[in-house]
């Protein structure tokens, strides 16, 4: 069997704004200060975010389809981090031939090609294990909420090994998944649904190890005005 990586990014499961799906970099203030900026906005212009912006259906049964699906290696390893771009040094240590990811974005690398010259990080990290070998094949299942279609990535789709699917259902069943990665992503996933997400690595019922994963206070009961100045203005 082929010994893979199965990584599931957060965003897979929320339904998002268009206008949120540039690419940002991981930082602090982009990790909830920009969450209060979208959610003052939003307020302003008439919409409660926390009512609108919530986790789909597509996240029930999941860990169940899973694991109907694929054989779990024995000693599988499972990871939890805030950033995808930790999946591209689990796949090389842990020698993976294969990937499995569950996400809203390819990241295959945005830009074309080039980008995969660029440092490693949360948008080419898939594009980086095809392009050194380290992986020979990519299996992405776009999240129903995405805004990105496999014609997108043509160039990388000639080059390289990469099979889309829309559900676990259509993914090939001959994979052993012997390591697991989970990332909030919290840039494309708001700080309300932080529960959420931890009751989702728990649903999983298997022992995990956390990288270090900020814990984001959501506070905008408690915003003063001039707060709220300052997020809309600065963050």
């Amino acid at each position: 069997m082929v010994r893979s990586l199965l990584t599931v990014d957060w965003d897979y499961f929320i339904p998002s704004k268009k206008e949120w799906f540039f690419s940002y970099i991981e930082n602090d203030k982009n990790l909830t200060q920009l969450w209060y900026k979208r959610y003052i906005k939003g307020k302003l212009e008439g919409e409660d975010l926390e009512k609108t912006i919530k986790v789909g259906k597509v996240i029930k049964g999941f860990w169940d389809k899973i694991k109907t699906q694929f054989e779990f290696d024995k000693n599988i390893k499972i990871f939890v981090s805030e950033s995808h771009k930790v999946a591209y040094y689990l796949a090389k240590n842990f020698e993976c031939s294969e990937v499995i990811s569950f996400d809203a974005h390819s990241d295959l690398g945005y830009g074309g090609l080039p980008s995969l010259d660029f440092e490693l990080n949360c948008a080419n990290w898939l594009g980086k294990l095809l392009k050194e070998g380290i992986v020979k094949r990519a299996n992405i299942v776009y999240s129903p909420y995405t805004f990105e279609k496999p014609s997108d990535f043509e160039d990388f789709n000639n080059l390289y090994n990469i099979q889309y699917y829309k559900s676990v259902e259509e993914l090939p069943k001959e994979n052993l998944i012997g390591v697991i990665h989970i990332c909030r992503s919290g840039i494309w996933t708001p700080p309300w649904l932080d529960e959420r997400f931890e009751k989702f690595i728990n649903e999983l019922g298997l022992p995990f190890k956390k990288i270090p994963l900020k814990e984001r206070k959501w506070e905008v009961s408690k915003l003063s005005y001039a707060d709220q100045i300052f997020y809309l203005n600065f963050a």
